[in-house]
């Protein structure tokens, strides 16, 4: 695929609501999937999220209610729900050892990278903002990716957090962000204007 074939698709993406129900991504597929999404950017590359794949029947039906029998919940392929980590601080250890060992980084760059970090996290509101922003950058990769694939997708932001977290037994290390949809579209998404990016940009 050429350059001008990727911007193309990237820049006509739609959201789609209406997904193939017989279509099936397998595990690899959807890994495949995340693992391009999470080359995605982060501050310090504390990889601030996981990622939950509902994938099962029994899983789709179990988060339907918890999304408000949205119907695409249960036809898309998999619902991937977006993850925010809080305590992305812990990561820093695993994230460093790689760079400490192919001489990326020194033992005492880590330590004092890491000192910076853990104090910053100190602060609640700091550590739950990071979760929420950082986790929105895998996100956009996920459905970016999706595209690239002619696959469909949708964000969701229109669920109950409080019975996700309940039902599916989430970590309060974590925060819900979103909900992605990923499957094969069997409609033409609506499409949509945008404001002239004139009208929304300021230079100083």
């Amino acid at each position: 695929m050429i350059a001008t074939d990727i911007q193309e698709k990237l820049l006509t993406r739609r959201a789609v609501k209406q997904y193939d129900p017989a279509f099936k991504l397998s595990q690899d597929e959807i890994l495949n999937l995340l693992d391009a999404a999470n080359k995605a950017p982060s501050a310090w590359n504390l990889q601030h999220w996981k990622f939950m794949v509902v994938h099962s029947d029994e899983g789709k039906q179990k988060l339907l209610p918890i999304a408000f029998n949205q119907q695409q919940i249960v036809d898309a392929s998999a619902v991937i729900v977006i993850l925010g980590d809080k305590e992305a601080n812990k990561n820093i250890d695993e994230i460093c050892a790689p760079d400490i060992q192919k001489g990326r980084m020194t033992s005492e760059i880590k330590e004092r990278l890491a000192s910076q970090v853990n104090n910053v996290y100190q602060n609640e509101h700091y550590a739950y903002e990071a979760a929420v922003m950082n986790s929105t950058f895998p996100a956009m990769q996920i459905m970016n990716f999706a595209t690239l694939r002619d696959l469909g997708s949708c964000a969701i932001g229109g669920f109950n957090r409080t019975q996700l977290i309940e039902s599916f037994n989430i970590d309060e290390r974590y925060v819900p962000t979103m909900l992605i949809t990923v499957g094969k579209s069997i409609k033409t998404p609506r499409e949509t204007d945008r404001r002239d990016v004139q009208t929304i940009t300021e230079f100083h």
